[in-house]
């Protein structure tokens, strides 16, 4: 199985972390490969995670470097613009974990986009509240 992972600039609250920590571990063997946008926040919270786990990470990274983490992955793929990028994270994998800074869906916000394009194509969608509390 292929994980694919978007969350806020802000990073992980402690709930989301222990959830998302939780759900790579207890699925560690099933997980080929995870991706994500190679930003700041919660991206890099996502690879330290799959990192400590031991599970191959491909990076998708964004144009504007002013935002990215610059984690060192198995595979860094070509530079794109976020929403492109974001797409083919989803395109790329099985499911999506997802860690909105909010409760609510967003307009304007790159995480929930990316939510919404999943949910769109029917993918297999997991998103991981604040509060730790998680919808299917």
């Amino acid at each position: 199985m292929k994980v694919g992972f978007t969350g806020t600039q802000k990073g992980m609250t402690t709930l989301q972390y222990s959830m998302v920590t939780k759900i790579l571990t207890m699925y560690e063997d099933q997980i080929e490969e995870i991706h994500h946008g190679d930003c700041i926040g919660a991206d890099k919270d996502f690879h330290d995670i799959a990192t400590m786990v031991g599970i191959k990470s491909v990076l998708h990274p964004p144009k504007n470097e002013s935002k990215r983490a610059f984690c060192t992955a198995d595979i860094t793929l070509q530079s794109k613009e976020y929403l492109d990028r974001n797409h083919d994270i989803v395109d790329d994998t099985d499911l999506l974990i997802a860690t909105p800074d909010g409760m609510v869906n967003v307009l304007r916000s790159g995480t929930w986009a990316t939510i919404r394009y999943s949910k769109g194509k029917r993918n297999k969608t997991i998103i991981i509240y604040p509060d730790g509390k998680t919808k299917y």
